[in-house]
């Protein structure tokens, strides 16, 4: 079948998150299985963009209002992320190096969604699916369905992928006149709560709804920003599948980013190297255990709780642990992190901002990786510290409950249930004391590292979806 896939981000080319890992590797999967896919994103001025080439395969142009934007789709010719990528550029509404965080951000993504499908209904072959991811491209589902210009995509089936449901796109019906035309009568698919809610028109419009964990499809119908009625709704058209990881990509045993290869035999010695190149570069005790934490400073991460806790954690265990922490985001937490550099000088440091090799390299050389989320709807962090032999740390919400089972149920990692400083640091407690087991520690490592969550698995999940709404045969 054919497959496009939509979304504001796609790894290597443009990463904000979880998201971008997702769309850079399912689609890769799916083309070895024998689909044609298709990935579409903005053209962003990203290093990824600019170190590559392209080809202009189509121009055209949109309205938005009394706004025109003409726009070209540009195709990376060599096809070296293992899939077809397009980017769809936009040089006044794209040409920037953010992906998001702009005033004109929802006349950025609409143009792209419209954009994207005036190019997808000119060519000569209708796409089988067209997988939405967030709401970025919430209306596609829409228009597919109710646009008159798209008449001829009626046969296309849509899914839309919920990486994050906190975040729903919210515009007033003041920009309505910005979507092509269509008859009114269908405007209600539309209307959440007196607004335009981009996620909330995407899970009513499409054919499917997927989630990025069985656990987080439970969650949103309880927990899901006000739409936990809607979710309940459509349950019937939804799953929760849970992400996989890019083995290519996150193989201690080729991973070029780390100071040492290593497999699940030469783990030992292999971690240990990579932990000493990390601790010499951050000032650290390589004999003590290392907790590192990757990811955004904000609530939902928990990162508003790692400065008290990592100050609490290294005052009780001063002579025992080290803290690392790599990520950026709330400017108050990024300096109450700095401050504790001053306290806890050579058992503790901290690196604001993101580094791909750094982050690998931290996963290589760790022990433990904290994750206090607050919302996890699948997390990544925890599969690809299993994969290089780092004991996740997890509160159990969402992929987490998912995919870490705490070791005094014979699992992989450990776990609390509260997003909570005395959580945390109960977890650290306890992992020190099973650092100093190390039978059961090496034995719990190589268990997590022998777990399959590889793309394949996930890919044929997605498949299986797809073909089913193809079967239906539903408007």
């Amino acid at each position: 079948m054919e497959i496009f896939h939509i979304s504001a981000e796609c790894y290597p080319m443009a990463k904000v998150g979880g998201l971008a890992d997702v769309v850079g590797a399912l689609p890769k999967y799916q083309k070895n299985a024998g689909h044609e896919v298709r990935v579409v994103v903005p053209c962003y001025d990203t290093k990824f963009r600019n170190e590559n080439d392209f080809e202009r395969v189509h121009q055209g142009s949109i309205s938005l209002g009394d706004f025109d934007f003409p726009f070209s789709i540009l195709k990376e010719i060599n096809d070296k992320l293992g899939y077809e990528l397009y980017l769809i550029e936009i040089e006044e509404l794209f040409n920037r190096s953010n992906v998001y965080g702009y005033e004109d951000d929802i006349e950025r993504f609409l143009s792209f969604q419209i954009a994207a499908l005036d190019w997808i209904s000119s060519r000569n072959t209708i796409p089988d699916i067209i997988n939405c991811h967030d709401h970025h491209t919430g209306l596609i589902p829409f228009m597919v369905k109710y646009v008159y210009k798209y008449e001829n995509l009626r046969s296309v089936r849509t899914v839309i992928t919920i990486h994050n449901g906190l975040y729903q796109g919210w515009f007033g019906f003041d920009k309505l006149h910005y979507l092509p035309e269509f008859d009114l009568i269908h405007v209600g698919f539309l209307e959440w709560d007196h607004s335009i809610n981009s996620l909330a028109v995407g899970v009513k419009c499409a054919h499917a709804v997927t989630t990025v964990s069985p656990s987080y499809l439970n969650e949103i119908n309880i927990s899901a920003n006000g739409l936990e009625a809607l979710f309940r709704s459509v349950r019937d058209k939804s799953k929760g599948i849970l992400n996989g990881i890019d083995f290519e990509v996150w193989n201690p045993f080729k991973d070029q980013m780390i100071a040492e290869n290593y497999s699940v035999e030469t783990s030992e010695s292999g971690k240990q190297k990579n932990k000493e190149k990390l601790c010499e570069q951050f000032d650290l005790d390589p004999a003590k255990p290392l907790f590192s934490f990757i990811g955004r400073l904000f609530e939902e991460k928990g990162g508003d709780l790692l400065p008290q806790a990592s100050a609490l954690a290294l005052s009780e265990n001063y002579e025992n642990i080290n803290i690392l922490i790599l990520g950026s985001g709330n400017s108050a937490i990024e300096e109450q992190l700095i401050q504790l550099r001053n306290d806890y000088n050579g058992n503790y440091n901290v690196f604001i901002g993101y580094n791909e090799e750094l982050a690998h390299l931290i996963y290589a050389g760790s022990d433990y990786i904290l994750m206090p989320s607050r919302v996890e709807p699948c997390g990544l962090n925890q599969m690809y510290a299993l994969r290089y032999g780092t004991i996740p740390i997890v509160r159990r919400t969402g992929g987490l409950r998912d995919t870490v089972i705490d070791f005094g149920d014979n699992g992989n990692g450990i776990c609390h249930d509260q997003a909570s400083v005395g959580d945390i640091c109960y977890s650290i407690n306890r992992a020190v004391k099973l650092y100093g087991d190390k039978i059961n520690f090496y034995k719990i490592r190589k268990m997590g590292m022998g777990i399959d969550h590889s793309w394949e698995r996930v890919c044929q999940e997605y498949i299986e979806i797809y073909t089913l709404i193809i079967e239906k045969n539903e408007v």
